[in-house]
């Protein structure tokens, strides 16, 4: 067999640790700046390995991270290896809110982290929600939907300062300006509610929007 071409056709050592990774998740370079490394100079190979599996590689070097996602398939006729999350309302208002932040922070500033703590997000929120006596209550369910966002990888919990994280940048990945402008439409429709309903009505038509679909994210 000839050795240039044996070379040529044999998988690089890097290539499946490196695919392993990006299963497991999102990758982002400050967290693994071995395997990044690794990615960005097999990033070919890593495309032309995951396309057979129904995948894209999704890299963005300038920000740094990178994830696996699933192709349209208008025919659902592929399995789905990376699992899609339904979020309920709330969740989906919220990082709406948090996509709309990062994208005034990035014209009107030349720092790089968007820094908010719980205050800063319950007063984003708070002129979406109904008027209610329960502060406490609406705080917990605030605080409920804050560690959903952090577990999806959204927001991130800065040490040694409790109560205040950063708004991961992948988050400009997730919330594209489609899924935004669908988002938009669904909550004229529910802000319309609550303007045309008495107080306790408002509560219940929240509770029930509070518990359904409202989209879908790719699971990390």
């Amino acid at each position: 067999m000839n050795p240039a071409a044996e070379t040529e056709t044999r998988t690089p050592e890097e290539l499946p640790g490196v695919v392993t990774r990006l299963f497991k998740g999102v990758l982002y370079a400050e967290g693994d700046e071995k395997v990044w490394q690794s990615l960005l100079g097999l990033s070919s190979q890593v495309r032309d390995y995951v396309s057979v599996l129904g995948l894209d590689l999704i890299l963005d070097e300038s920000e740094g991270y990178a994830f696996l996602k699933s192709r349209e398939d208008a025919d659902g006729t592929l399995p789905r290896l990376i699992p899609r999350r339904q979020l309920i309302f709330n969740v989906s208002l919220l990082l709406a809110l948090l996509r709309g932040r990062m994208l005034e922070f990035d014209t009107n500033s030349s720092e790089l982290r968007l820094i908010m703590t719980e205050q800063d997000i319950a007063d984003m929120v708070a002129v979406f929600l109904p008027e209610s006596s329960n502060e406490a209550r609406i705080m917990d369910r605030l605080a409920t939907d804050i560690k959903k966002v952090v577990e999806l990888g959204f927001l991130r919990k800065l040490r040694g300062q409790p109560g205040t994280y950063e708004v991961a940048r992948i988050l400009k990945a997730f919330v594209d300006a489609q899924w935004l402008e669908e988002f938009d439409a669904r909550l004229a429709d529910y802000r319309a509610t609550l303007a045309g309903t008495p107080l306790a009505e408002a509560a219940l038509a929240e509770a029930a929007l509070s518990g359904t679909v409202a989209t879908e994210a790719e699971s990390k």
